[in-house]
């Protein structure tokens, strides 16, 4: 196992697989700027490293990530409006970047996610959350917005149930996190570690390119006029099949036998 030295998060790859983790238990994981510039480094390294396949982005301890870090913000309730600019474009950024990373992301939300903590489990492809896990979009509370995270969470739930939370920044539980889509899934903390295993063995077993086609296509689809979606998806589906990955997806297929990306063993310890 490869680790890295980063003072706020811990960067764990496992062969195909990388494990980012919040790691500041002491302050229940909430983010600062040293935070939001290590994070944007490792998943900067994820896009780049060939090998790595799948992300996991959880928290030390017993929260996924508690929001902005109460002296960060003391800090920056002294700030001039363009030094207040450049820390919120930092934040956007990195949210946009694990968002956009052509790789699968999985949340594993161990504990409490408020603020910005539900934008980071927001801008990840699967969220996975303990039954003990609570939320809250609570900025409004102390005269602020959940700007930056605004896309990814309205994304999740809808605008319908945006409106509501945004508003009233009412903590949510992990049940209700399910029923409203900003959560996938909710287990006993003891199964949690379990059910994410499973997943990322579920996301090894589909073809890489097809995993960072797929994310492309819920990308841009949406924002295509039916003229632009049709030519595209042709497309993609017709590069696709004469592709490498394809011709050798088509062909394990046909001759019932697994693609050379999918390993013959059970992944254990991810």
């Amino acid at each position: 196992m490869e680790k890295d030295g980063f003072k706020t998060i811990t960067f764990e790859k496992k062969e195909e697989v990388v494990r980012v983790t919040l790691n500041r238990p002491e302050v229940h994981n909430a983010f600062n700027s040293e935070m939001i510039d290590e994070l944007s480094r490792a998943f900067k390294r994820i896009k780049e490293d060939g090998k790595v396949r799948v992300a996991i982005l959880t928290g030390a301890g017993k929260s996924f990530c508690a929001g902005a870090d109460i002296n960060w913000m003391r800090e920056i309730i002294n700030f001039s409006f363009d030094q207040n600019l450049e820390e919120s474009l930092a934040l956007a950024e990195v949210l946009h970047q694990i968002y956009m990373l052509p790789k699968p992301t999985v949340a594993m939300v161990n504990g409490t996610a408020i603020g910005g903590g539900t934008g980071f489990l927001s801008v990840c492809d699967i969220a996975v959350a303990s039954e003990e896990a609570r939320f809250g979009l609570s900025e409004v509370k102390i005269g602020l917005v959940p700007a930056a995270i605004s896309p990814y969470v309205i994304r999740r739930i809808g605008e319908f149930r945006a409106r509501e939370y945004f508003l009233t920044g009412e903590r949510i539980s992990a049940q209700k996190a399910m029923e409203i889509g900003l959560v996938n899934e909710v287990f006993p903390p003891s199964k949690l570690e379990r059910r994410v295993e499973e997943l990322v063995e579920s996301l090894l077993s589909s073809g890489p390119e097809a995993v960072a086609s797929c994310k492309e296509l819920i990308q841009r689809v949406p924002r295509m006029s039916f003229e632009e979606v049709k030519k595209y998806t042709a497309e993609m589906i017709a590069r696709l099949r004469v592709s490498e990955e394809g011709q050798e997806g088509m062909a394990a297929f046909l001759e019932k036998r697994k693609p050379n990306w999918v390993r013959g063993r059970r992944r254990e310890g991810v």
